[in-house]
């Protein structure tokens, strides 16, 4: 890879000097603080997804460190803003690859990859022989993701907000709503419709994700609006109600984010997302919202 002297791949366009490989407890610049060569913080079969990603031998996921969004909720906080994961080379990340398709995966998922898309576009130079999915927070640029354009089979992207207040406050993501849903549609152009195969697992499409938050469900209802009049049965979308208070939202400092969603919010969410005409659609229970389901990031399979 070559040194990216001016970063501008996100959003942020931050124009950070991003070295191919920083030195041992050097802080790189940016907003992402990465470098070029992928930090990987665990690499393992997971059974948490959505169904038609899951199935029942588990997906690839591979959880990249580092992330280009200060969400004050992060349940990946460990990874995404406190450095763990282990520095690993192209020919490293094609080799896990490898290593979960042996397992079983049924996909190879790739969580927050964004900041590391040039060695991803990289380590996928050859087809892999199960879908490769981009599991993503959405605040991307077209651009960027044309690069994977042929590489990628399955997007799993947030539609995280509708209101650029809340974008602003809790992720650091300044129009996120508008840059989100340019992404998703250049999602939705590489890949087209979903279509799942004989055994149910979806073989392309993009399935987006909204995360429920507490005392905010008249946003997740504008989102749901949108998702149900923008693409008319085109996706699959999935409604989070796994909400923990995580990251900073554990501290106390913001109230309206120290709580889980009560049993009337999760179920205004069912509702809303029954009525919304959206029929491709997942549901999570209220025991989602549990500690345990985040996984260990302790570099196994790295």
């Amino acid at each position: 890879m070559i040194d990216l002297s001016s970063c501008s791949d996100c959003p942020h366009r931050c124009g950070a000097a991003r070295p191919v490989v920083s030195n041992p407890g050097e802080r790189t610049p940016g907003v992402c603080s990465s470098q070029l060569e992928p930090v990987v913080a665990r690499a393992g079969l997971h059974f948490w997804e959505e169904p038609v990603i899951s199935g029942t031998r588990g997906s690839g996921t591979v959880f990249f460190t580092g992330c280009n969004l200060r969400c004050l909720f992060c349940q990946n906080c460990e990874i995404s803003r406190g450095g763990t994961g282990k520095r690993i080379s192209i020919d490293r990340l094609r080799d896990i690859y490898g290593e979960l398709i042996a397992k079983g995966a049924h996909n190879i998922n790739l969580v927050s990859p964004m900041h590391f898309t040039r060695a991803i576009v990289e380590s996928l130079d050859r087809p892999l022989p199960v879908p490769v999915v981009y599991n993503t927070n959405s605040y991307e640029l077209p651009e960027t993701l044309a690069r994977l354009e042929g590489k990628v089979q399955i997007y799993l992207p947030d539609l995280k907000y509708f209101d650029d207040g809340l974008a602003r406050r809790f992720s650091g993501a300044p129009g996120y709503f508008d840059v989100a849903t340019k992404a998703i549609d250049e999602m939705v152009r590489q890949v087209g419709p979903c279509e799942t195969g004989p055994d149910g697992m979806l073989r392309k499409g993009v399935v987006i994700r909204h995360l429920v938050l507490p005392g905010h469900l008249s946003d997740s209802e504008k989102v749901l609006e949108y998702v149900s009049k923008r693409f008319h049965g085109e996706v699959m979308f999935s409604m989070m109600l796994q909400y923990i208070p995580c990251g900073v939202a554990a501290d106390g400092k913001y109230p309206e984010l120290a709580r889980k969603l009560s049993l009337k919010e999760r179920r205004r969410a069912e509702r809303m997302l029954l009525e919304s005409g959206i029929e491709n659609g997942f549901m999570q229970s209220g025991q989602a919202a549990d500690r345990k389901f985040i996984p260990d990031f302790d570099c196994s399979g790295v």
